[in-house]
């Protein structure tokens, strides 16, 4: 019995020692490449880091659970400083209607939480989307005087948290923001237009947190790409000053400002090239006779509703201000111009008629005269005409074809004013006569007040486009 117990024994010892040593040859396969890198390879330089490996929890690492984030750091301490850089990625829109901008930045914010800082061999930060920043303190920034604004989520939210051993953040997003802008029309369309984004701590004033540009004008760097239909970016340029609001005390602003200047091209063509172009056309009535009724009322009224249009379209892209802009001044005299050329010609008009009807008198008592002059049978092709001190134009235009051949006085004593002409016809110049009455009768249908006009509209609209463009440019 003893023999078979120690048959056993040594049976069970060395199944023992048998696996024992497969389990110590396992141990060395599995480690063997760590172990055989020779000091020339790169990989044996490379040092593991304690912040990289997964056995460490974020929350663990930085101690979040540790600390009440619901305070600022520093708490009951100076005032924390907040560094902000911003870069513009676009300048979307600029609306005169609304008084706004639209631009898409990049808002870098930079501080010091000790309660972040975490051991590190290789001095390294960890970066992090934004789920972790609802569970740290960041600093409360919005944009004053904003309208909308919005943070980009496509495909996550664009947020970056990078937190540094020594507990310094950067908190960088992409936001898109809408902001008012007090605009000045007086000049337009040949004004500057300078606009601010505002940025301020909306809960922490200038006490508990200090907001300043992190590295001065060098804070703010843009897209030279950057550009805009309408206007030329001429600079941008950053300030800071404390505002005051009487209920919660003195906060820290800082200023984006940019200065744009307007393109006057698309308004010299779509504005300023029509409404020229329409008072030049309202000049041309002042050549066409002035019995072609239908031809001078017809161009007055044309240009002067194209004038309204102009006028109208130009007030329906713009906002309702109550003083009066350059662009103003410039369609309101230019249908100023257009209107008076419309009541020039009834002026014209009216004198016409009222000298009409004078002579249309003139001749019917002159036809009553006629009757009881003596007879003058023995002048052979002659004619007899009573004229009363003046020429009609009827009278004038009926002389065609005739010389004069004599002129005698009636008795002072009973008619002085009245002449008796006699006329000879001269047969061989009736062709010559007749050519020299065209030009006689396109004088006589000329009114003296359409004579001036032609000189005096252009040249007073020459001199108001000199003074405007000298006083606006």
């Amino acid at each position: 019995m003893p023999c078979y117990a120690r048959f056993l024994l040594l049976l069970l010892c060395l199944i023992v020692i048998v696996e024992c040593r497969k389990h110590k040859s396992r141990k060395k396969r599995w480690s063997a490449p760590a172990e055989t890198h020779k000091p020339g390879n790169p990989l044996s330089k490379k040092v593991s880091d304690g912040t990289k490996t997964r056995k460490v929890k974020t929350s663990h690492l930085l101690r979040i659970d540790e600390h009440d984030f619901t305070m600022r750091p520093a708490f009951a301490g100076p005032a924390v400083p907040v560094g902000v850089d911003v870069q513009v990625e676009s300048l979307d829109s600029i609306s005169e209607v609304d008084m706004d901008f639209t631009m898409t930045l990049y808002l870098r914010h930079y501080w010091k939480d000790e309660r972040l800082a975490f051991p590190s061999a290789t001095n390294k930060s960890m970066t992090f989307d934004g789920r972790l920043v609802k569970k740290i303190w960041v600093p409360d920034v919005f944009f004053v005087h904003s309208k909308r604004s919005f943070i980009h989520d496509t495909t996550t939210d664009n947020i970056m948290l990078r937190v540094f051993p020594d507990g310094h953040v950067l908190y960088s997003l992409r936001v898109t923001v809408t902001a008012a802008c007090n605009m000045d029309f007086s000049r337009f369309p040949l004004d500057s237009q300078t606009c601010t984004l505002e940025l301020e701590s909306y809960a922490y004033t200038d006490e508990d947190l200090m907001l300043y540009w992190k590295s001065g004008d060098e804070s703010l760097s843009t897209d030279d790409r950057i550009s805009l239909s309408q206007f030329l970016i001429q600079k941008f340029h950053t300030t800071s000053r404390l505002a005051f609001y009487s209920s919660t005390g003195w906060y820290n602003r800082l200023y984006i400002n940019f200065t744009l200047r307007r393109h006057i091209f698309f308004f010299l063509l779509q504005t300023y090239f029509p409404a020229t172009l329409m008072v030049m056309l309202s000049w041309v009535s002042f050549w066409i006779d002035r019995r072609a009724v239908p031809a001078r009322v017809s161009l007055g009224i044309t240009t002067v509703l194209t004038m309204s249009t102009i006028i109208t379209g130009v007030n329906a892209s713009m906002p309702r201000v109550s003083y009066i802009k350059a662009v103003d001044i410039y369609l309101w005299v230019s249908f100023v111009f257009v209107f008076l050329s419309v009541l020039e010609y009834a002026a014209v008009n009216y004198l016409t008629t009222v000298r009409d009807g004078k002579d249309r008198k003139l001749r019917e008592k002159v036809r009553e005269q006629s009757q009881n002059l003596p007879c003058t049978c023995g002048m052979s092709h002659t004619k007899t005409m009573m004229l009363d001190g003046t020429y009609s134009e009827a009278d004038a235009n009926s002389l065609a074809g005739y010389t004069r051949a004599s002129m005698a006085a009636e008795d002072a004593s009973e008619k002085p004013e009245r002449m008796v002409v006699h006329l000879s016809l001269d047969n061989e110049s009736t062709g010559a006569k007749k050519k020299g009455l065209r030009g006689f009768r396109i004088i006589q249908n000329t009114h003296a007040i359409d004579t001036y006009s032609r000189m005096i509209f252009p040249g007073a609209y020459i001199l108001f486009n000199l003074i405007y463009w000298c006083v606006y440019c």
